[in-house]
């Protein structure tokens, strides 16, 4: 069984501030724990890293090489959870463990694999086509023959995905540096780019990591089923594809969403009738209430956790 952490309602927070709970879903909160399936892809992922070691001839059946993907098609399927480097399956190993134990209890088990399958194999047939378009472009025969593979683009999809469910959550950077989850997909965009021009071999990474933002929001914005209000999609404007960027990009970012909402999303659009995030107002009181919740269940955490040595020390 899934080991996870209940949801908390803040209805009773609510109430007790005096203000209006009605048709608000539970609070989102961090969880504390690794879940059992996150432990089990971390499995997948070392051990594909440790399968090409002893048979490296093997990255060619498992990884995308535009030049051979027909007719190994199955690659674009397997690609996202082959990790060629070291540092690649402990990082994505540490990005699944630390995000799949916020999304996972939220989403359940069965949406959480549903959004890694779907997400890493689309990925793996946009590597594909782009590939073979920077191909047809420039002529170079390298991006017919590089292997393309790795957990990098859902681990994009799961930026996004704390970004809807816990945009004020701080994640860590550095020992002394941290930022919100809401403005951590725009982030590793902009330092992808920049590492694609300072570590030429680095740019294989950065349409996998864009697709994967890009897909993963469609899907949560339009397609998935909200397990929190029970309704499809997410259309409240702090999930807009602009709010992805900072503030200042919105004239250039607006007419981009706008175009790409029109030709990918005008049949899937969430309905805004008795969708309670549709209003900006309600959506805004209801993080609010989220996030007081939060506070108060860390400070309670924090409260048990100072008394406990106490108490030893009596004893």
């Amino acid at each position: 069984m899934m080991e996870s952490q209940p949801l908390q309602d803040p209805t009773a927070t609510a109430t007790a501030a005096g203000e209006e709970p009605a048709g608000a879903p539970p609070a989102v909160v961090p969880g504390k724990e690794f879940t059992r399936t996150c432990k089990g892809l971390v499995v997948v992922l070392i051990g594909g890293y440790v399968l090409l070691q002893l048979l490296p001839s093997s990255l060619n059946y498992l990884a995308i090489i535009p030049s051979k993907t027909i007719p190994y098609v199955w690659t674009v399927f397997t690609a996202g959870y082959i990790e060629q480097v070291l540092p690649g399956a402990i990082g994505s190993s540490l990005g699944l463990l630390f995000c799949g134990k916020d999304i996972e209890p939220v989403w359940g088990r069965k949406e959480f694999l549903k959004f890694i399958i779907l997400i890493n194999s689309i990925c793996g047939i946009l590597a594909f086509c782009i590939a073979i378009g920077l191909y047809c472009v420039t002529g170079k025969e390298s991006f017919l023959v590089t292997p393309l593979s790795g957990f990098h683009g859902c681990l994009a999809g799961f930026l996004v995905a704390l970004k809807q469910l816990l945009p004020n959550l701080e994640l860590p950077m550095c020992f002394f540096w941290k930022i919100k989850a809401k403005w951590m997909p725009f982030f590793v965009v902009c330092f992808s780019s920049i590492m694609a021009f300072i570590v030429p071999d680095s740019i294989n990474f950065l349409p996998t990591l864009v697709s994967g933002m890009y897909v993963s929001w469609l899907y949560l914005r339009y397609f998935q089923r909200n397990p929190l209000t029970g309704l499809k999609g997410d259309p409240s404007d702090d999930f807009s594809f602009p709010s992805l960027f900072p503030a200042a990009m919105r004239p250039v970012t607006d007419p981009v969403a706008n175009l790409f909402d029109r030709m990918l999303c005008a049949r899937s659009r969430p309905s805004e009738v008795a969708l309670p995030v549709s209003d900006p107002a309600k959506a805004s009181r209801r993080r609010e209430r989220g996030e007081r919740v939060l506070e108060e269940r860390l400070a309670a955490d924090h409260a048990v956790d100072t008394e406990a040595p106490a108490h030893t020390a009596e004893d």
